[in-house]
C-alpha cells in the first residue's frame, strides 16, 4: 500500500527564518536583515556555530549559520566565497554578529547574500551565540516531539475508525477536526467525491472549485496540500487540505496520514473510487429530496461533482428494481450527463443534465427504453423536465411518488416512462395515505376482512377490482374455476356487507383497498 505523494520527513520539523528572528532572545540582539528579505520564509532545520571560511562543505542544507566573520576580515574574496559556499550548501540564512571584525555590515557579504537570495541577518547588540542555539534547537526538538505525537494520534484514530467500519465520511471529518481546514477528495478528472469541515468553508472551495481544479496540479501554497492516493503503481485520487493555516510540514503530515487510511479504507472494505463517485451522488441527491439543504446551496457541490448546470434542462427520474451501476452503464451507454444514486428506500434517482437545446421527452424516452431492455421488470417515474436548479428538489419528489405508486399495481399497462397523469387514483391516494381520516376510511370499509386476516380473500378482492371487476380474468389469475371465484366472491360480500356488481360501492372499497396497500408499503 502506498500514497503517491512525498513521504513528510518527522525527523527533520523546522522553524522558518522570519520566525526565528521573532524569538525574544534574538530580539534583544537587534537583528536587521540586510540581505534577501524576500526569503525569510526558509524553513531552519539546525542553528550551527562556524568561524571557518570552508564551513559550507560541513553543512547538509537547511542551517542557519552564525558567525562573527573574524576570520574573513580583510578579505573580500574570502567574503564573497563564504557567502556562495553557503547558497551551495543549502543554508537557510546566515547570522553575522558585529563588532571587532566587522562593526558595520560588510558590503561585499551584503551583496553576494542578495545575488544569491540568502538571507542575511546582522546582529547590532553583542549575542551569546550559545542562547540562540540553545533555544532554537529546544524548539525544533519541541516540533519533532509534537510532529511524532500528532502523526500517532491520527493515525491512531483514523485505524480505529476503519477497524469499525466507519463510512469514508467519518475518516475525513476526522482529518478536518485535525486540519481546521476544508478536506476535499477527488478523482483523477478533479471531479469531489467527498468533502468534509466547516459547511460554509467547505461551499466556498466548491464555488470557485473550477479554477482550484484547473491549478489542481501546480505547487503548494496558501496552505493547499495534497497526497496522491493509490497503490499497486496505480493512481485514482487525491486528498487535498483546502487553506491549512498550520506549518506546511504539519500540513503534508496530516495529509499523507489521511492519504494513508483511506487507501487501507478502500483496500479493507473493497470498495473502489467508483463506488465513492456513487456515495458522493448519493449524499447530494438525498439532500435534494429531502429539502433539508437548499437547492442553491447544493449548486457548488453538483458542480464540483462534474455535474453540467449552467443553461442546462434537468429531467428527476427513479427507476425501481434495478442497481445503481447498471444505470451508470446506461447514462455511458447513451452519452448522458447525469448523477446515479440509491435513496433510503431502495429506489435509484437518476438525474439527467441535457443541453437546452436537446428533445429532453425523445432523450429520455431513449433512456428508459435502454433500461428496460437492460432490465424488463422495472419502473422508470420521471417528472416535468426542470430548467431551473431550484426546481429540481420537487421534481425529484414528484418523481419518487410517481414510482412508489405505479411500483405498487403489477396490474396497471405502464408505459416506458411512468409520469404522475399516469397513475390517476393511485397516486392520489399514495399522497393522502398518512391522512388519518384516509386510514380511518380504510379500516372502516374493509373491517370485516381485515379483522378476519384473510390475505387470500384481500388478493382476490384486489385482483377482482383491478381486472375492471373481470371474473374470467380473475378466477385465471388465481387459478381457480369460475363457481369457486363466485362463492369467494359472496363470502367477500357478505363480510363487508355491500355489493361489488354495485359501481359506488365497488368504487368505495376499490379505494379502501388502495390506501390500505399504500399505507402497508
Amino acid at each position: 500500500m502506498t500514497t503517491t505523494s512525498e513521504p513528510t520527513e518527522l525527523s527533520e520539523p523546522a522553524l522558518s527564518v522570519r520566525q526565528v528572528l521573532t524569538l525574544e532572545r534574538v530580539l534583544a540582539g537587534e537583528p536587521e536583515v540586510v540581505a534577501g528579505a524576500g526569503q525569510l520564509d526558509r524553513p531552519v532545520r539546525w542553528v550551527h556555530v562556524a568561524e571557518a571560511p570552508d564551513v559550507g562543505v560541513m553543512l547538509t542544507g537547511g542551517e542557519m549559520v552564525l558567525t562573527t566573520g573574524v576570520l574573513l576580515a580583510g578579505d573580500e574574496d574570502k567574503q564573497a566565497e563564504y557567502i556562495r559556499s553557503l547558497h551551495r550548501a543549502e543554508a537557510s540564512a546566515v547570522v553575522l554578529g558585529l563588532g571587532r571584525a566587522f562593526p558595520a555590515p560588510p558590503e561585499v557579504m551584503r551583496r553576494a547574500a542578495e545575488r544569491c537570495g540568502l538571507p542575511m541577518v546582522v546582529l547590532h547588540r553583542p549575542f551569546p551565540f550559545a542562547e540562540l542555539t540553545e533555544e532554537v534547537q529546544c524548539r525544533l526538538v519541541r516540533r519533532k516531539f509534537a510532529a511524532v505525537s500528532l502523526s500517532e494520534s491520527v493515525r491512531t484514530a483514523l485505524t480505529a475508525l476503519i477497524t469499525a467500519g466507519a463510512p469514508l465520511q467519518s475518516l475525513l471529518d476526522e482529518v478536518a477536526s485535525h486540519s481546521a481546514c476544508p478536506v476535499v477528495v477527488t478523482n483523477l478528472a478533479h471531479r469531489v467525491l467527498a468533502t468534509a469541515g466547516e459547511r460554509s468553508a467547505v461551499d466556498d472551495v466548491l464555488r470557485d472549485w473550477e479554477r482550484i481544479a484547473r491549478q489542481a496540479g501546480g505547487s503548494e501554497g496558501d496552505g493547499w496540500i495534497r497526497a496522491g492516493l493509490g497503490g499497486r503503481g496505480e493512481r485514482w485520487g487525491q486528498i487535498m487540505l483546502c487553506g491549512h493555516r498550520g506549518d506546511t510540514a504539519t500540513g503534508r503530515l496530516l495529509a499523507d496520514r489521511a492519504a494513508e487510511a483511506l487507501v487501507l479504507h478502500r483496500m479493507l472494505g473493497g470498495n473502489s473510487a467508483h463506488t465513492w463517485e456513487e456515495q458522493s451522488a448519493q449524499s447530494l441527491l438525498t439532500d435534494l429530496v429531502s429539502g433539508v439543504v437548499p437547492a442553491r446551496q447544493l449548486l457548488p457541490r453538483a458542480r464540483a461533482a462534474g455535474l453540467p448546470v449552467n443553461r442546462r434542462t434537468f429531467v428527476p427520474l427513479v427507476v425501481r428494481d434495478v442497481e445503481p451501476g447498471q444505470l451508470d452503464r446506461v447514462l455511458r451507454m447513451v452519452g448522458l450527463s447525469g448523477l446515479v444514486a440509491e435513496l433510503a428506500d431502495g429506489a435509484v434517482a437518476v438525474l439527467l443534465s441535457l443541453a437546452r437545446d436537446q428533445d429532453a421527452p425523445v432523450l429520455t424516452a431513449n433512456f428508459a427504453a435502454r433500461v428496460h431492455s437492460e432490465a424488463a421488470r422495472t419502473v422508470v417515474a420521471a417528472a416535468d423536465p426542470r430548467t431551473a436548479w431550484d426546481d429540481v428538489p420537487t421534481g425529484l419528489r414528484e418523481a419518487q411518488h410517481v414510482a412508489d405508486a405505479a411500483d405498487s399495481s403489477a396490474a396497471l399497462d405502464l408505459p416506458a416512462v411512468v409520469r404522475l397523469r399516469d397513475v390517476h387514483l393511485r397516486g392520489l391516494i399514495r399522497l393522502l395515505r398518512d391522512d388519518p381520516h384516509v386510514q380511518s376510511f380504510a379500516e372502516r370499509e374493509l373491517d370485516g376482512l381485515l379483522c378476519a386476516a384473510d390475505e387470500d380473500m384481500l388478493s382476490v378482492l384486489r385482483t377482482y377490482l383491478a381486472t375492471g371487476r373481470n371474473k374470467s380474468r380473475t378466477a385465471q389469475l388465481h387459478h381457480v374455476s369460475r363457481p369457486a371465484l363466485y362463492r369467494r366472491l359472496e363470502a367477500i360480500q357478505t363480510r363487508l356487507g355491500v355489493d361489488l356488481d354495485d359501481f359506488e360501492q365497488a368504487a368505495s372499497v376499490h379505494i379502501a383497498l388502495l390506501a390500505h396497500d399504500a399505507q402497508q408499503s
